[in-house]
């Protein structure tokens, strides 16, 4: 099973003022430069970057740093999340974000960065 397209962009952090400014170019009617804003910012794809957009004018906020963007995982997937934090307690790592990227179908940078943001939060 791999993430909506919502999930994607609820788990990939874009700064405040990028979507501040997705917002306002929406507000001005161009949507498409919106669209083209969040994914030069995030790196998500075509259809991640429209959901996001989907999200922002919904009045929802996307996360803008990876422990705010680790928070909405585990708000998305509870079991998920005990399988990573299975993973890296057996101290393996690369399991733990091939699992998240499969499950996520998020981008390998995406992934690692997410797992990193984990393990820092476990070992705190």
């Amino acid at each position: 099973m791999t993430g909506s397209k919502q999930e994607i962009a609820l788990v990939t952090p874009v700064a405040t003022e990028i979507q501040q400014e997705a917002l306002a170019f929406v507000a001005d009617g161009h949507e498409a430069k919106a669209v083209k804003c969040l994914r030069k910012a995030s790196g998500l794809g075509l259809s991640e970057a429209q959901a996001a957009l989907q999200l922002l004018r919904s009045g929802r906020a996307l996360p803008i740093d990876y422990p705010q963007a680790l928070e909405n995982l585990e708000a998305l997937d509870s079991d998920l999340m005990r399988e990573l934090s299975s993973s890296l307690a057996e101290g393996d790592n690369v399991k733990a974000v091939k699992v998240l990227r499969e499950r996520m179908d998020l981008s390998l940078t995406s992934g690692y960065r997410l797992i990193k943001q984990l393990e820092d939060r476990e070992a705190s």
